[in-house]
């Protein structure tokens, strides 16, 4: 996976969220985002998944200029998944039906194609016995890994996870940790926000951290979390 960001601006009202910050990757598979709440890490997450718009900058995503016009940013979205704290299932579906929606209605494949998609990855997650339960006979990690499971479904170019062990307790954290685990066998490009530290080690190939609107350091996990040159990286871990 390949980023690239120059000089990226963001501002609600006249509240600077991201301010003039810059970054530039390459070769890396799993990146996790870290640092203070309000720093503007998840904005940043927001705006690659194609969710929020560009206040002024650039910003590309594996060879691609993320748009700015709404119609073009639609398709751009399609080419991402997406996986929320909040797990946003919808809890009229079942665990198969959620998955197997979104790949009918907006990405126009067949029910036969989705469901043989949603079976598989299903099955891969260990989540095939619970296809038919609906949301709230799920625990909350079995509910994540279905929200996992429905946006890797779609064949996504990234895959984008905002606090995706929020909500969960350790053993649930512990589920969550080895699907993403999974993910990284086939050396799937992910981009995750977190504020678990060492979820963070254990996942990424480089961890960047984002504080008062810009990137005041980024580098391997042993480089940030045993080696941090910044002030305001080692008073975030505590050093």
């Amino acid at each position: 996976m390949e980023i690239k960001i120059e000089n990226l601006h963001k501002a609600f009202g006249e509240q600077i969220v991201l301010d003039n910050l810059n970054l530039s990757l390459k070769d890396v598979n799993s990146v996790v985002i870290i640092g203070p709440s309000g720093g503007g890490k998840s904005t940043l997450l927001r705006i690659l998944a194609g969710l929020e718009t560009l206040g002024s900058g650039k910003v590309i995503l594996n060879d691609e200029t993320i748009p700015e016009i709404e119609k073009e940013l639609h398709e751009y979205r399609k080419k991402i998944g997406v996986v929320f704290q909040a797990f946003n299932l919808f809890p009229h579906l079942t665990a198969l039906k959620n998955i197997i929606l979104p790949l009918e209605k907006v990405h126009k494949i067949s029910y036969e194609e989705s469901l043989k998609r949603a079976e598989e990855l299903l099955s891969r997650f260990r989540l095939y016995e619970h296809r038919k339960k609906y949301p709230h006979q799920l625990s909350g990690g079995q509910q994540q890994r279905v929200a996992i499971v429905r946006a890797m479904a779609l064949k996504p170019k990234v895959l984008l996870l905002d606090e995706p062990t929020s909500a969960l307790d350790p053993a649930l954290t512990k589920e969550i940790l080895e699907s993403i685990k999974e993910l990284r066998k086939d050396k799937k490009d992910m981009i995750l926000v977190t504020h678990e530290m060492h979820f963070a080690e254990k996942v990424a190939d480089c961890v960047i951290f984002v504080s008062e609107g810009k990137v005041l350091e980024f580098g391997s996990p042993a480089e940030i979390f045993h080696n941090p040159q910044s002030i305001e990286l080692k008073k975030f871990l505590n050093k």
